[in-house]
């Protein structure tokens, strides 16, 4: 099996279709949660994400816009982008992202899917930390996580030794890979990173592959139009922020 799996589109549909057009043949998508907030698109990133894939768990600004939660732990920004979304998704789309599950969601045995974390699906996991008390306390050995717009891995050997890792590209230019080997007795706390607004200071589109039968998860990081992405941020009113931070990659 081979599943494509994306997290935190935030209604960037230039990224979501240049990851699409990039991706190797895959059986499977599965979704992390943060389809829409901050972006120009939501009803097409939307639509487009209900096309790919049935399965998905919900970020904390898929619960904002549709209006499952309020704004308290936004930013004025944030906010903004929520209460603009909101007013923009039909109401067809509003229903789907209202009804998305919280994580964990399980689809095999082996692995299961969260926004944030597996013992609260808003919590970011940025100390390594944390990840390590995560992954010593979960049961299967594969976690793919979003949220922090970041692509990395942690994982924690049989012997409870951690280690991280982070997939070292040549440069922010073009389309580049980066692989990973799943190996036994070994469980991994994987974020794929950001489709739509990545925060590792590189503005690439990413997402990852994940080939169960080979064992591979293969990250990847492909450019997009950033620029038209920001014209249509521009031209809805939304916050400049929300177009610049897209060629700063933060």
């Amino acid at each position: 099996m081979r599943l494509l799996i994306l997290s935190d589109i935030h209604a960037n549909l230039e990224a979501l279709e240049a990851c699409l057009d990039a991706a190797p043949e895959y059986d499977q998508v599965y979704n992390l949660g943060d389809i829409v907030g901050y972006g120009a698109n939501p009803n097409e990133v939307t639509k487009r994400s209900r096309e790919l894939g049935s399965i998905f768990v919900r970020g904390n600004h898929d619960k904002a816009c549709s209006g499952l939660s309020d704004l308290s732990d936004f930013n004025p920004i944030a906010g903004f982008a929520a209460l603009w979304t909101r007013e923009k998704l039909t109401d067809d789309h509003l229903q789907f992202l209202r009804a998305l599950p919280e994580g964990p969601v399980s689809p095999s045995d082996n692995l299961q899917l969260v926004h944030g974390s597996p013992r609260d699906e808003d919590e970011y996991i940025l100390m390594t930390s944390d990840a390590y008390t995560i992954l010593a306390d979960v049961t299967v050995p594969l976690t793919f996580f979003g949220h922090t717009h970041v692509q990395r891995c942690s994982l924690l050997e049989k012997t409870d030794e951690g280690k991280t890792f982070a997939p070292n590209y040549k440069s922010t230019k073009g389309k580049q890979t980066a692989t990973l080997e799943v190996r036994p007795h070994t469980k991994y706390l994987v974020n794929p990173g950001s489709v739509g607004q990545p925060r590792d200071n590189d503005p690439r589109a990413a997402f990852l592959l994940y080939d169960t039968e080979a064992g591979l998860i293969t990250f990847y990081r492909v450019p997009y139009d950033i620029a038209l992405a920001q014209e249509k941020i521009f031209s809805a009113g939304l916050p400049e922020r929300l177009a610049i931070r897209l060629e700063e990659g933060r």
